[in-house]
């Protein structure tokens, strides 16, 4: 009689809780919203690397390079606040074969550049005065906080319109959500750019257009689930 009795609990609390369960009818749908925007700015990281024998030598050597690459920073005019140095490092390479010590020295600068129009100049004049590697560069919209806000608006505007073409068939309403869960996405292109060389730049006497800036999308992706009506 004992065992009995345990068991008849669980089953009467198992028939509780689909009883309960029964009582919120639900429908449960995915919506998605997308906002594409022309970026207005971009993030460069511009590096500065140089190699020799002599640590203190190329450190040096690195060190002119950088300062004659944040010369041309400010001489277009971007604000003290929109660059600054990410990474320094200074780092030995053994040479098995010359069983010796190189040695590589690498400083990179991020540059929030919030004029699009001076892109080309800008990176034309980073290359010349010796930065010999862009690490990366992503655009970005100076309103994104408002485009993600659309963006979510039209994910939710898309599961309740499947909701309501669901239900519709069934003469019932969609009420109030239960549930929302969000994951938004921010695709951020990166730029086709050709290589900009000085002697590239001086083999042609106009001005080439060297950038494909792309589209922004973002993606609002919502699973909402309605109480039925």
């Amino acid at each position: 009689m004992k065992k009995i009795i345990p068991a008849f609990l669980i089953l009467f609390s198992t028939m509780t809780f689909a009883q309960e369960s029964k009582q919120i009818p639900q429908i449960n749908v995915n919506g998605e919203g997308k906002v594409k925007v022309i970026p207005d700015q971009a993030t460069i990281l511009a590096t500065v690397e140089t190699k020799g024998t002599d640590a203190k030598t190329v450190k040096k050597q690195n060190d002119q390079k950088i300062e004659a690459v944040l010369k041309v920073i400010k001489k277009m005019n971007i604000p003290t606040n929109d660059f600054r140095t990410q990474r320094v490092a200074l780092n030995p390479q053994y040479d098995y074969e010359k069983k010796k010590h190189n040695y590589n020295a690498t400083q990179t600068i991020e540059i929030a550049l919030k004029d699009l129009n001076k892109y080309d100049e800008l990176m034309e004049g980073l290359v010349d005065e010796g930065v010999n590697r862009i690490d990366n560069v992503t655009f970005e919209s100076s309103k994104m906080k408002e485009h993600e806000a659309e963006a979510r608006k039209l994910a939710m505007k898309e599961a309740k319109t499947k909701a309501e073409d669901y239900v519709s068939v069934l003469g019932q309403k969609v009420g109030k959500a239960l549930l929302i869960s969000d994951n938004s996405q921010i695709y951020r292109p990166q730029p086709m750019y050709a290589a900009m060389r000085k002697a590239e730049m001086a083999d042609s006497a106009t001005p080439r257009e060297t950038l494909a800036i792309g589209e922004i999308e973002i993606v609002a992706n919502v699973t909402v689930a309605f109480i039925l009506e």
